[in-house]
């Protein structure tokens, strides 16, 4: 018999092992990151690296519901943001004013805090002033990861409505990115004949970022973190994204490198 104490009662609709979560998340990620950097014209990796965004922001809506203090939360979240930067920056060779995913989180984060706090009314304009700034900074994801976070938050407290927010935002989220032409060497549907209006759909589901759908049976998992079992220690979830971002870096610029050090 399970020893219900041992047991964290849920508070979400979804998968509440957030260790595990992480663990997935930071396979896909690399995966992800590998193709971008090494292999962009696999395009298989890149679908599968959809996989890790959602289950981070996931992540966070399970951090913010169950943190004691959001605030220090954020804190954590903008630090490790800082120091990733000029790994992100020189991993993935983007310039300074792109920001990383951390930036997204965070500012998904602070919409999620605004909406729980409700001071002088941010319930409403906090979550506006999130999305309005991720207009205007240039980040991973774009204001469309922010507003995915905090609609994911709405959405926290029963499968059916995961679900139903996961399904209607991929389809929106895969209008204008990469269409694909192949999956794994199988061609993809671009259209059903007799579907007079499939042509519109299948244009979604053919676009690289619609992909991100097979985070969906991860978070719905009916899996709870337990107190009576090895966890993931917290500095591992903060410093993995650096870390491996700075060894792309390393491997990307490894002969400039050697030259500067033979000077």
């Amino acid at each position: 018999m399970t020893d219900l104490s041992t047991v964290a009662l849920p508070r979400t609709g979804g998968n509440e092992d957030r260790d595990f979560i992480k663990l997935i998340a930071f396979v896909f990620m690399i995966i992800d990151h590998i193709g971008a950097a090494f292999f962009p014209k696999v395009y298989e990796l890149r679908i599968v690296g959809r996989i890790a965004f959602p289950l981070f922001a996931w992540g966070m809506v399970t951090g913010a519901v169950y943190t004691r203090n959001i605030w220090r939360y954020a804190l954590r979240v903008l630090i490790v943001g800082v120091i990733s930067q000029p790994c992100f920056m020189y991993g993935m060779n983007h310039p300074w004013n792109y920001l990383n995913v951390f930036a997204t989180l965070l500012l998904g984060l602070l919409g999620i805090a605004s909406i729980q706090e409700n001071r002088f009314g941010s319930r409403y304009w906090g979550p506006v002033l999130a999305v309005l700034v991720a207009c205007a900074v240039k980040m991973d994801y774009g204001f469309q990861g922010v507003l995915f976070v905090m609609l994911l938050y709405g959405a926290r407290q029963s499968r059916a409505s995961i679900a139903s927010f996961m399904i209607a935002f991929c389809l929106y989220w895969g209008f204008g990115t990469l269409s694909l032409k192949t999956v794994f060497g199988l061609p993809v549907i671009q259209e059903v004949s007799f579907l007079p209006e499939g042509k519109k759909l299948f244009a979604h589901i053919v676009q690289i970022q619609f992909w991100a759908i097979l985070a969906l049976p991860i978070m719905l998992l009916p899996m709870r973190s337990r107190r009576d079992r090895p966890y993931l220690p917290v500095w591992v979830g903060y410093t993995y994204y650096p870390t491996h971002l700075a060894v792309i870096a390393i491997i990307r610029h490894w002969a400039e490198i050697v030259a500067f050090l033979s000077r």
